[in-house]
């Protein structure tokens, strides 16, 4: 089931889906280093987190709302070799500023999940 956003303007309503929130926080967290890619939320495939493409990434994000409070869950892979916690950190903080400047939207919090480690390609 698909929610969307509305927010009340002097000049009438905006409706922001789900999806396209997911897909800008997809597109904020791929601007973060350390990052490999987003994972699919459905778990490993043999051992193995699915790392999707940037044309899919936004299956990799969650969308919720608890009463007035917007939430923001992210799956992610990680580089072998970057200190998790600082990039988690910098995905929350870029997620977070770029949905408030693009959408006006105020994150009450933002959840990463970190499915896998990898070597980078880059």
């Amino acid at each position: 089931m698909s929610m969307q956003l509305q927010l009340s303007t002097e000049l009438g309503s905006i409706h922001i889906t789900d999806q396209c929130i997911a897909v800008l926080a997809g597109s904020a967290a791929m601007d973060c280093y350390g990052l490999v890619g987003m994972a699919s939320r459905n778990g490993l495939k043999d051992g193995f987190a699915e790392l999707l493409g940037r044309e899919n990434m936004s299956r990799g994000v969650v969308v919720r709302r608890d009463a007035d409070r917007l939430l923001i869950e992210l799956y992610i892979i990680v580089s072998y070799g970057t200190k998790i916690s600082e990039v988690a950190h910098n995905i929350q903080s870029k997620v977070s500023y770029v949905l408030n400047q693009i959408m006006g939207l105020s994150i009450d919090e933002v959840h990463i999940f970190v499915q896998d480690v990898r070597v980078s390609s880059y």
